[in-house]
């Protein structure tokens, strides 16, 4: 039987997690910006599947920086058009 591995529990893969509409929101106000103006991240990414995001939801991921701290960064998740 093969094991399953969870990819979030890697050391190198950052924190990945779903944000509400409320976040959204705010994330969008502050920055000023429509929600199609955040970078993009497709579904069949490894990790969007893993936390079981959809289309449309934003993923919020927190990356910890030797030289900038802990930063993060927006994704809208898209259907891959391959």
């Amino acid at each position: 039987m093969k094991e399953e591995i969870k990819i979030t529990s890697h050391i190198i893969v950052p924190k990945h997690e779903i944000l509400t509409p409320d976040e959204i929101k705010h994330i969008l106000d502050t920055y000023k910006i429509s929600i199609n103006q955040l970078p993009k991240i497709t579904e069949d990414d490894v990790v969007v599947k893993e936390i079981g995001a959809n289309v449309g939801d934003v993923v919020k991921i927190t990356r910890d920086s030797h030289t900038a701290g802990i930063m993060h960064y927006y994704r809208l998740v898209v259907r891959d058009q391959q």
